[in-house]
């Protein structure tokens, strides 16, 4: 029963076998091999488009190095308060961008709306050389609350962005669940869109290590191999990517993986909705879901083994209560779970509710 994150699957049986198959021999190293130029013209299939490509290891490589492309060491970043650049990624944005703010738009809210963004702007004031300059907006796509940011919503904030003469980041590690959740194509949930540079995660959908940093913008990228190079994220045998890649994107084999997580996503919250001990705390459209649970049921899953990872209220909307007893929940589904592991997890709250746990 792990339900603890989709960064916790292992590889899908395809990548693995791929990576395996591009380390018999040899290749040339540090990004110039052959797997690497056919990876990135699959990403220019897949996103309809010309591009420049860039890979990396980390979600957070991605997209703290992506960042440095969009601001200045004097300038700011806007994000939803939730974002994950803002809450997971430590002092890695100031790092690599030399000292850049990030700027969260603190709205009790489980995405950003164009209409929270347009009034935050109209708040702000500036005091020249004595204020921070806002330079650029990310967006996380899925974020991580589970929500998936519809297509109108994407193209309105992105206008609203280059309106103010901003660049638009989108932190993808979840881009391919958004992706089978909207039925969208790449293209239009990127830079048709709007968005600038994307950072597409493959990780946390059945790759091993395998993150692409995507500008949609050759000018921005004139200068990242460095950037790479000088975080020390040039991967002497490179090939570890494109092989990745090459397998994750063939017969969009990543459609396959981010739609079976979605699916299972779907399958348990339409369980935990049944009345008893827990109730979900709001909707989520990706491969997360959020669930309220009794202290004692989320002590008594994980004696039993199960894998769940305790999220923290604060900063959400205030119809989301969770009380003194109650924790709140995140499960994420992956490419590899089954059926079955949602079956035990479901029979052990049942279980708890009959003991006369249930609220």
């Amino acid at each position: 029963m792990n339900f603890g994150s989709d960064n916790q699957a292992g590889a899908a049986p395809c990548i693995l076998e791929a990576i395996t198959e591009a380390y018999q021999g040899h290749a040339t190293a540090y990004g110039g091999d052959d797997y690497k130029v056919r990876a990135e013209a699959a990403l220019k299939d897949m996103f309809e488009c010309d591009l420049t490509a860039f890979f990396v290891t980390t979600g957070t490589a991605a997209n703290t190095l992506a960042l440095s492309t969009l601001a200045m060491p004097w300038e700011g970043i806007y994000a939803h308060a939730h974002a994950h650049i803002l809450s997971s990624e430590s002092t890695g944005p100031a790092l690599m961008t030399g000292g850049a703010s990030l700027l969260p738009i603190p709205e009790d809210s489980l995405r950003l709306t164009p209409a929270q963004f347009e009034r935050h702007l109209a708040t702000e004031t500036s005091k020249g050389v004595h204020d921070v300059r806002p330079s650029a907006l990310s967006l996380s796509q899925t974020n991580e609350l589970g929500q998936v940011y519809p297509l109108e919503d994407v193209t309105r904030l992105c206008e609203m962005a280059r309106a103010r003469g901003l660049r638009v980041h989108m932190d993808g590690a979840r881009f391919t669940n958004a992706l089978a959740a909207l039925r969208c194509s790449p293209a239009d949930m990127s830079w048709r869109a709007g968005v600038d540079v994307l950072c597409l995660g493959a990780t946390k959908c059945g790759a091993v290590a395998a993150e692409a940093v995507i500008f949609f913008d050759a000018a921005l990228a004139r200068d990242f191999a460095y950037r790479v190079k000088r975080s020390g994220h040039l991967v002497s045998k490179g090939r570890l990517f494109g092989a990745q890649f090459l397998a994750w994107l063939q017969d969009d084999y990543w459609l396959t993986l981010a739609s079976h997580a979605n699916q299972m996503a779907v399958d348990l919250r339409a369980r935990l909705r049944m009345p008893g001990p827990v109730r979900l705390a709001f909707d989520t459209q990706g491969n997360e879901s959020f669930a309220i649970m009794p202290k004692a049921l989320v002590s008594s899953l994980h004696a039993a083994g199960a894998t769940l990872f305790e999220w923290s209220p604060a900063g959400l909307p205030a119809e989301i209560r969770v009380g003194p007893d109650e924790s709140l929940m995140r499960l994420v589904t992956s490419f590899a779970t089954q059926s079955q592991e949602i079956e035990n997890l479901i029979a052990h709250i049942e279980r708890f509710g009959q003991a006369g746990n249930a609220h």
